[in-house]
């Protein structure tokens, strides 16, 4: 026997009044398929939008992080009546602690730092989590990280137990040039290598100097080339390829504790976000390059591109050293991108607010 579609869809309603027996009609099948697509039509225009504003949200938070860690500066700066030091060789190991180690304190991570002795080496700095001792390395500190960071986990050792946390902030180390091991002299950056500085050093103004800058958590690099001499700063990517050195395919910016450049610095060779590419066995890599690891080589330089990049559209936040934050975008010009990194190279810096 014959149905009508209409008929077994229909949904029954209130009696007519006066019409005993009798019902409304229902809806049909296509009139449901016609609002079931109005509907899909209204969430994917509100789609968009929804993720737009979550992504507000987090370059939001993000940009205060990086708020706090500037004012963490500040604050360790009028303690200690210096800045903390970018990298500096441990008294007891060859680890150097970074300079978001050393501001743990002001970033309202006092237990964390007071489990840290600076003059030993990070690989055995233990805390209590628990009853548990772990790595002071595996920590996550939740202020390092930005929230569209997709790469926001702890990075195991060979056996598989947790050993470091990335971080998703870099500080200025300069242009190019980090650290000569001739003479111990820094590069132009704001934060130094092996020296104390303090913020008299910043000749052009702390609001015209690079504080820090966003970074990608477990960027592929090349490290400890150890070509020695001066090396001219690159002007693309063919030549970071060709000076190539020992291939790390996924731990750059992965461990905040240590303080050579490819973990927790950044430089601005390249402008914001620019591709740094390089075909390694068939696959290709957008990469950070460093000449040689800061206390590996008593001769080479420590020359490094390792380029600030963010999972935000268009650009980067950044710091300045007045404790300022501001969105730099990927079409900054790269001789003011790079002015922006030195502490007295005599450049005027005037970044929109």
């Amino acid at each position: 026997m014959f149905v009508p579609v209409s008929s077994v869809f229909a949904i029954p309603t209130q009696r007519r009044s006066g019409h005993k027996g009798a019902f409304y009609r229902g809806f049909t099948l296509v009139e449901l398929l016609v609002v079931i697509a109005v509907i899909g039509i209204l969430i994917g225009l509100l789609l968009p939008a929804v993720q737009g504003a979550r992504e507000a949200a987090r370059r939001m938070k993000c940009s205060n992080n990086m708020k706090q860690i500037i004012l963490a500066v500040h604050n360790y700066e009028s303690s200690t009546k210096r800045l903390p030091p970018a990298w500096t060789r441990s008294a007891m190991s060859g680890d150097g602690w970074s300079a978001q180690a050393r501001i743990l304190p002001y970033v309202e991570n006092v237990a964390l730092a007071s489990s840290i002795d600076y003059d030993a080496g990070y690989g055995q700095a233990r805390i209590s989590v628990g009853g548990d001792w772990v790595k002071v390395s595996s920590f996550r500190v939740p202020v390092y990280l930005c929230p569209s960071d997709v790469m926001d986990f702890e990075r195991n050792d060979d056996n598989g137990d947790p050993y470091h946390y990335p971080l998703s902030y870099g500080y200025n180390a300069g242009p190019w040039l980090v650290l000569n091991p001739n003479n111990g002299n820094p590069g132009p950056g704001a934060f130094q290598s092996g020296r104390v500085s303090r913020f008299r050093d910043v000749l052009d103004g702390l609001s015209n100097t690079l504080g820090f800058a966003e970074v990608k958590a477990w960027t592929p690099y090349y490290r400890d080339a150890e070509i020695e001499g001066t090396i001219p700063t690159p002007a693309d990517a063919s030549q970071i390829c060709a000076m190539a050195g020992s291939f790390k395919p996924d731990t750059g910016h992965t461990e905040w504790v240590d303080g050579r450049v490819h973990q927790s610095g950044v430089t601005t060779t390249f402008p914001p976000n620019h591709q740094v590419t390089c075909n390694i066995n068939g696959r290709v890599y957008d990469l950070d390059f460093t000449n040689i690891r800061e206390g590996k080589d008593t001769t080479a330089l420590t020359q490094a591109a390792v380029t600030s990049r963010s999972y935000h559209a268009g650009g980067v936040n950044v710091t300045l050293m007045d404790g300022a934050v501001r969105f730099v975008t990927e079409s900054i010009e790269l001789d003011l991108w790079r002015g922006l990194s030195t502490r007295a190279g005599g450049e005027y810096v005037n970044l929109p607010e």
